[in-house]
């Protein structure tokens, strides 16, 4: 890649639609850096709170009906009154985080509202993977071990958080083609052939 060029890229996907495999040979491919979980570790540091606090957040709604009953996850020695500490203030140290690794170099996000977040970066491109829903199925439940059904489950549980965590936040709709740059289903051209297909419409819209 051009070492002129920074480039953004923010994945949002299904789970069990392979966009995390996908997203990862993508920075891998691009010479990007790489952020999922990574950034739940740069909030903790940027704010100075424990990281235990942005996992349980971590692209969900309504974790706060909970945090009286945990024992002092401070990093600090703030109290939680002090810190004035709300869902809004966590996703606004994340926000930073992620504004932060986007100044300094090429990046590829995979959720977090990235896309939003870095809405006025010129250099950033949405994209978002769906999958056909059996091989969804599949795939979380060879993940998780457990039934067909339990995988159901589990992925209309975590797309329910997701979903409301991102269009609480964006004001944009979740998996919505007009959120994004780019939508695409992984199970057409498979896991390898959906990352080459994304890197060509990135090269092409950045002429790289």
């Amino acid at each position: 890649m051009n070492e002129k060029k920074k480039i953004i890229v923010s994945v949002g996907r299904q789970l069990g639609s392979g966009g995390l495999i996908i997203a990862k040979k993508l920075s891998e491919s691009l010479g990007c850096n790489f952020y999922d979980r990574e950034l739940l570790n740069l909030a903790a540091k940027e704010s100075g709170f424990s990281e235990k606090f942005f996992e349980q957040n971590d692209e969900t709604k309504g974790f706060f009906k909970s945090l009286f009953h945990m024992h002092a996850p401070f990093v600090s020695d703030n109290s939680f009154y002090n810190n004035k500490l709300s869902q809004e203030s966590l996703f606004q140290f994340q926000s930073d985080a992620i504004r932060k690794a986007a100044e300094n170099d090429s990046c590829v996000f995979v959720g977090r509202c990235a896309d939003y977040v870095l809405r006025d970066f010129k250099n950033m491109v949405s994209v978002f993977i769906t999958a056909d829903i059996d091989q969804r199925i599949e795939r979380v439940a060879k993940r998780h071990s457990c039934t067909e059904e339990e995988a159901k489950k589990i992925i209309s549980s975590k797309e329910d958080s997701r979903s409301s965590y991102y269009n609480y936040y964006t004001g944009k709709t979740w998996g919505h083609s007009r959120s994004y740059d780019l939508c695409i289903n992984s199970s057409i051209l498979g896991i390898d052939g959906t990352e080459e297909f994304i890197k060509d419409f990135i090269k092409r819209r950045f002429q790289i």
